[in-house]
């Protein structure tokens, strides 16, 4: 039993060293963007789980994302885990979030109620980038290891607070999937 301690050590420090690596190669690979930079266009790839911003044609940053628990596909209705694709507007900002700050996407649209009209359910809403739940910022870039939102599209805390400089209302959001 002993060998089998010593084992089981062994491999703890082996998932540890790989694990500061990793997280001090992401931390590493973080670029500050230069005071007063303004976003005028957001880039969503679901299936990348990237969400990139542009000013013009110049990509600023790219922030990695954790969407819903069901991320293939366009949301149909409300309450099936799905983040919409399409364009939309970031149309407000909501501070006071049960997660650490929000932008508010300006789903559903007219043609995602039309198609929910037609299937006789809600397209739902509230749908928003946002940081991690009040409490819980400790995680940091963890969060997006694994889809999580309830349809939404999440980042860090340190991230959303960046986005929420960056992105004035009225910025447009093409998500792709």
């Amino acid at each position: 039993m002993p060998h089998l301690r010593r084992y089981a050590r062994r491999f703890g420090c082996v998932l540890l060293a790989v694990a500061l690596t990793v997280a001090t190669a992401w931390a590493a690979g973080a670029q500050r963007l230069p005071t007063g930079s303004v976003a005028d266009r957001l880039v969503v790839e679901k299936a990348a789980r990237v969400l990139s911003v542009y000013r013009g044609n110049r990509l600023l940053k790219t922030y990695r994302i954790a969407l819903g628990p069901n991320p293939v596909g366009r949301k149909e209705q409300e309450g099936d885990g799905r983040t919409p694709e399409g364009s939309y507007v970031i149309d407000f900002k909501k501070r006071d979030s049960a997660f650490h700050r929000a932008l508010h996407i300006s789903y559903p649209n007219a043609e995602d109620r039309r198609r929910a009209r037609q299937r006789g359910v809600s397209p739902g809403g509230a749908i928003m980038i946002h940081g991690l739940p009040n409490g819980v910022g400790i995680i940091d870039k963890a969060h997006a290891w694994h889809d999580w939102t309830a349809g939404c599209i999440a980042v860090s805390n340190s991230e959303i607070e960046e986005l929420w400089n960056l992105v004035p209302v009225g910025t447009r959001i093409d998500i792709r999937p």
